[in-house]
């Protein structure tokens, strides 16, 4: 009988984190903020073959990778299933049948060692992978989250609670990176393929940055970004001329990444904030990286910057995430569905 009533929490639990939002299958686990082990299991080469991530090709290789990166990921923990105090697992957001197979198999394993289920939304994973970097990090801090699905910075003022300062209004930078690689000819993944394109081009082409200007509240556009590219690549190809692809690459990063950087640094001097952290795939861009590091260097501010390998979907972030609502005492029900969308707040 599934019974939480005598569960005791801890100050440094093991928890097992399970992920399968998308086309990576993995697991890891932590004992408080400590890392011991984190596993993967990708489909990305098969899912190349067609451009992108097929929902069902997805969903079939979580179904038949999940026990088995579970079993490695507590393997290599040096502990056993019986070790573990919780289970966190993404229950959203994603691509829906990939996410049940994650929450399924997690729900079983929570039931059967009697311990809590934490579901996590994936989003906010991303936002905790820095609290695996630094385990003295504590609120508050800004953080810059762009992912496929989000662009925000947030100024986090407890564990639990943050504030959007600013985000998209529509595409997210990871699609914007996703679509420019297209228009560019880039195989799957779209991102670091720009990424490596860029490192021989120049910031020459004449691109709209993201920024909304003369609103309210800080916005960012990809969507005008993208296709702005798509009409400067057209516009070329119409007139016979060559598209100097390495240019446009160098041009669109610049673009992309410019004004996350510039008001995340900003908003964290306005608010006398002296730490900065960021998440999400796009993080994992090294233009990026190196700029973020430049700027807050420059404004005497402390920056917590995960691991590429953390940028990326991963299950130590999940498990991270996964601590702060243990903490909190905020378990699932075995009834909590999938989520294909959830807000960020």
């Amino acid at each position: 009988m599934y019974d939480l009533s005598s569960i005791i929490i801890k100050d440094n639990p093991v928890i097992l984190g399970i992920e399968s939002s998308c086309d990576e299958t993995a697991a890891a686990v932590i004992r408080g903020r400590k890392l011991l082990s984190s596993k993967i299991i990708s489909s990305a080469t098969e899912q190349a073959k067609f451009g992108g991530v097929v929902p069902e090709i997805a969903s079939r290789a979580h179904t038949e990778a999940v026990d088995e990166v579970v079993r490695q990921a507590v393997e290599e923990a040096g502990l056993t299933l019986k070790d573990i105090d919780a289970v966190a697992v993404t229950y959203g957001a994603g691509l829906l049948g990939a996410l049940l197979v994650g929450l399924s198999f997690a729900k079983s394993l929570a039931y059967t060692l009697n311990v809590p289920l934490i579901a996590v939304n994936h989003i906010r994973g991303h936002m905790a992978a820095a609290y695996l970097v630094d385990e003295e990090l504590k609120p508050p801090f800004i953080t810059l989250l762009a992912s496929g699905g989000h662009t925000a910075i947030l100024h986090t003022k407890t564990y639990t609670d943050f504030e959007i300062l600013g985000g998209t209004s529509d595409d997210a930078a990871g699609e914007a990176f996703d679509k420019v690689a297209r228009v560019l000819g880039l195989s799957y993944p779209g991102g670091v393929n720009v990424e490596r394109l860029a490192l021989n081009g120049e910031n020459s082409v004449p691109l709209p940055k993201c920024q909304v200007k003369n609103t309210q509240v800080l916005q960012f556009s990809y969507s005008g970004l993208k296709t702005a590219v798509i009409n400067y690549c057209h516009n070329k190809e119409q007139k016979g001329e060559e598209v100097d692809k390495e240019n446009v690459a160098c041009s669109f990063q610049h673009a992309a990444v410019d004004p996350l950087v510039k008001n995340a640094v900003a908003l964290a001097l306005k608010l006398g904030v002296k730490t900065v952290t960021a998440g999400g795939g796009v993080i994992a861009n090294g233009y990026l990286r190196a700029t973020l590091e430049e700027e807050c260097k420059k404004a005497g501010l402390k920056l917590i910057l995960p691991e590429k390998k953390y940028c990326t979907d991963n299950a130590a972030m999940i498990a991270a995430e996964g601590l702060i609502q243990y903490k909190a005492g905020n378990f699932a029900p075995l009834s909590i569905n999938a989520r294909a969308q959830i807000p960020l707040k």
